[in-house]
């Protein structure tokens, strides 16, 4: 695997629009949510929205542990072949993975 060609950490914090109802009592932070942070991150780093162009094509995620309140988090990306895919860690805990399609050389 290759290494990260990009780590950002950032906290979510725990007022987040995206935890009122989502869930009562034990509140997570939905999958979009995940998603639109490594968007955020992709946005910042002209190089690398570049790589995915402007309409990114996700051909994959998965979701593999709750993200709640107040987590830091880490968004890893990864420059490969076919795309460039993304980890988000909370702490030791892989919470998701992903790919976003390369766009074809103009």
């Amino acid at each position: 695997m290759s290494p990260p060609v990009l780590r950002v950490e950032r906290e979510i914090a725990a007022d987040h629009p995206a935890f009122a109802g989502h869930f009562p009592g034990r509140p997570l932070l939905p999958g979009v949510s995940l998603l639109a942070e490594v968007m955020e991150v992709l946005a910042a780093n002209p190089a690398l929205a570049a790589r995915v162009g402007p309409q990114p094509m996700l051909n994959a995620a998965k979701f593999f542990a709750p993200v709640g309140p107040g987590s830091l988090i880490a968004i890893e990306l990864h420059d490969e072949p076919r795309g460039l895919r993304f980890e988000i860690l909370r702490g030791e805990v892989l919470a998701a993975t992903g790919q976003f399609a390369a766009v074809a050389a103009a």
